[in-house]
């Protein structure tokens, strides 16, 4: 038996469009459900989920926005109505799957309904916008972005093609088998390139120990990820040693992760262990791309797309101020561990970022906010070192252990 896809888009402008995508999803066996989100023209294609039922779900008045004219007050409310409407579906079983067409406007709408659903959905966008930046509109989200290469403006001889393409992809997605089989208790876990030995090492002992690990590369995209997926209550616990993203919010380089950082796992209770892997570096670009103020500063040239700068003494008091301020909403179980002999492979004695007196403005401030309840282990090794390794993952695994 086939599948249901949802079709999301303006039924107004782009009926005739929709309608061949139909046909192509139909052809290949699988049920399409048609979720209308025009505004001012009558539908050109019969939908499944007529309009008014979005606007409502954003409490919006439909009719008000049509006589207004306000083109962007009604963009806004289907907006917010798809965001809430179509997870509802999903959750009742009435799709599989999701395929949109649009614009800039069209394809705002749609990634907002896209993003609010689970990841691993099929997800399709068939964009005008898709061939450039599009990290707005996907976010942390698994939506697949296809350049329309023209305007979705009729059925010609290149949008044809493109659409039955995107239509056969959405269908190859819901046709392909994934094996689920193996279901362990997953572990999320931050990774840089300076820490991937301490990682490497603690994800071989939780393995062993019957959990899935997932690494997140803490590059800000995937640092907003993980907190995302700890947000959606499928993870058992944290092992969030790399947390240089704060360092970027802090100074300013180009791997920020957001002010929310270190805050899922806090909300939702989750057992947590956090070290300050790699908030001895600032990531920039190539070396041109430095900012003035910061050119004397203590750099390493990791590559040459990569330039780091030394996080200082004072800069590094901050970052513990603000790892404790997070830690300090703690719902659940957290340790901090502080490895004293360097906080990523260059941060270590006699290489180029070791800065004792940076690192231990750090721990002071840290030691000085945290709540009493959260303990700080100070570890004489490096952070890379198998003693660091072992001491987080048996951390974590006594954190989750007594949580049970």
């Amino acid at each position: 038996m086939g599948k249901t896809i949802a079709l999301l888009g303006t039924f107004d402008t782009k009926g005739q469009e929709y309608a061949f995508v139909r046909r192509c999803i139909h052809d290949r066996g699988h049920q399409t459900l048609l979720v209308d989100v025009g505004v001012f023209e009558p539908a050109a294609v019969e939908p499944d989920i007529a309009r008014d039922e979005v606007a409502a779900a954003a409490g919006g008045d439909l009719a008000a926005a049509v006589a207004s004219r306000d083109r962007g007050r009604a963009v806004a409310m289907m907006a917010e109505g798809a965001e809430k409407l179509v997870p509802r579906l999903f959750a009742q079983g009435a799709f599989d799957a999701i395929l949109a067409l649009g614009g800039s406007g069209g394809t705002s709408v749609a990634c907002r309904a896209m993003r609010a659903l689970p990841l691993g959905i099929p997800k399709v966008m068939v964009s005008t916008v898709a061939g450039g930046d599009v990290s707005g509109y996907v976010d942390v989200s698994d939506i697949v972005m296809i350049p329309s290469i023209v305007d979705i403006a009729g059925i010609n001889r290149v949008s044809r093609g493109v659409l039955a393409r995107a239509a056969g992809a959405i269908c190859g997605m819901v046709e392909a088998a994934v094996d689920d089989a193996e279901e362990r208790p997953l572990v999320v876990a931050s990774m840089f390139g300076n820490t991937t030995r301490c990682i490497d090492a603690a994800k071989a002992l939780l393995e062993a120990a019957g959990y899935e690990v997932l690494v997140f590369h803490a590059t800000g995209t995937g640092g907003r990820t993980m907190e995302n997926l700890v947000r959606s209550g499928q993870v058992a616990g944290v092992l969030d040693v790399t947390t240089t993203e704060w360092a970027d919010q802090l100074v300013g380089g180009v791997l920020a992760a957001g002010e929310r950082r270190l805050e899922a796992a806090a909300a939702g209770g989750v057992p947590t262990v956090v070290a300050p892997g790699c908030l001895d570096m600032v990531n920039f670009h190539a070396p041109e791309t430095l900012p003035e103020p910061f050119r004397n500063r203590k750099l390493y040239f990791h590559n040459p797309d990569i330039t780091l700068m030394r996080t200082t003494p004072e800069e590094c008091g901050r970052l513990g101020r603000i790892v404790a301020q997070k830690l300090n909403r703690s719902t659940g179980p957290a340790a901090v561990l502080i490895p004293l002999r360097g906080w990523s492979m260059i941060d270590a004695p006699g290489e180029p970022f070791w800065w004792p007196e940076a690192d231990g403005a750090f721990r002071d401030s840290l030691k000085s906010e945290l709540r009493a309840d959260i303990s700080v282990v100070e570890i004489d090794a490096n952070i890379n070192d198998s003693a660091f390794s072992r001491c987080a993952a048996e951390t974590l695994l006594k954190l989750m252990n007594d949580s049970r």
